[in-house]
C-alpha cells in the first residue's frame, strides 16, 4: 500500500487539474505561455501520475483495469475479473 500522503497529494493534483483545465486551453490556444507559467505547477496535466485504485501503488499501473500488477494478478486468480483466468498450454 502506497503513503497516504502521495495518494492525498495526487487527488489533490487532480482537483488543480480539472480546476485549470479550460483556463490552460485557452492559454494555450492564445500561445500566451506567460500567463501559462504563472498558473500553479500543480495544474499541469504532465504531473500527474496513474495510480491503482485499490493500494495507490504507482508503478506496475494495467490502464485499462485501473489497478496494479499485483492486484490485477489476486482478482485474476480469484475470478473477480471477467474474461481473464490463468494461461494454459
Amino acid at each position: 500500500m502506497a503513503k497516504k500522503s502521495w495518494v492525498a497529494r495526487q487527488k489533490k493534483r487532480e482537483a488543480l487539474v480539472a480546476k485549470y483545465a479550460e483556463r490552460r486551453a485557452k492559454l494555450k490556444s492564445a500561445g500566451d505561455y506567460e500567463a501559462l507559467q504563472a498558473l500553479p505547477r500543480n495544474a499541469s496535466p504532465a504531473r500527474l501520475r496513474n495510480r491503482c485504485q485499490l493500494t495507490g501503488r504507482a508503478r506496475g499501473y494495467i490502464g485499462a483495469y485501473g489497478i496494479s500488477r499485483i492486484v490485477f494478478r489476486d482478482m485474476a486468480r480469484a475470478g473477480k475479473i471477467p474474461g481473464i483466468r490463468k494461461a494454459s498450454w
